[in-house]
């Protein structure tokens, strides 16, 4: 069986693209990446996160480009899904990430707007990732691609 569940919130608004479908119509495909804690921090006392690759297609894909956006505090049901590909210097490139086939919002509205009124605040207190309501990170620009000890492009 291959079923996850996660909750977390959005790094950044998810980046929606449309795609000829099999049929002939446009379908929405949705990607973002969701911030989820671990159990227990670091030495430092700082929160611990993974930061997991979504991605959502069709009437899925139309509500998060409608209705989520960064720092949006959601619950994810779908299955991982792994990949590869030749990158254009000959590496092989392994993904993964979840294809959601359910979602939905794990907060309130009021939550969530105060939430995202605090973080504008945070980044420019320092450059460094701040936590943003209940201690989730924002990730700043590039990092997702540089930062991390995976890709998944």
């Amino acid at each position: 069986m291959n079923k996850v569940i996660l909750m977390g919130r959005l790094t950044r608004d998810p980046e929606v693209r449309y795609s000829n479908g099999a049929d002939g119509n446009q379908m929405a495909i949705a990607r973002y990446t969701l911030a989820v804690d671990r159990r227990g921090k670091t030495q430092e006392g700082q929160q611990n996160a993974d930061f997991i690759r979504c991605v959502c297609f069709g009437k899925t894909g139309e509500f998060t480009e409608k209705y989520f956006h960064q720092g949006t505090k959601i619950v994810v049901e779908g299955r991982i899904q792994t990949g590869s590909y030749t990158d254009k210097n000959g590496n092989q490139v392994y993904t993964t990430e979840v294809v959601v086939e359910n979602q939905e919002f794990a907060e309130s509205k009021s939550s969530s707007n105060a939430n995202a009124q605090a973080q504008p605040q945070a980044q420019n207190n320092q450059s460094a990732p701040q936590p943003v309501g209940d201690g989730f990170m924002t990730i700043p620009e590039g990092v997702e691609d540089e930062g991390l000890p995976f890709n998944f492009s």
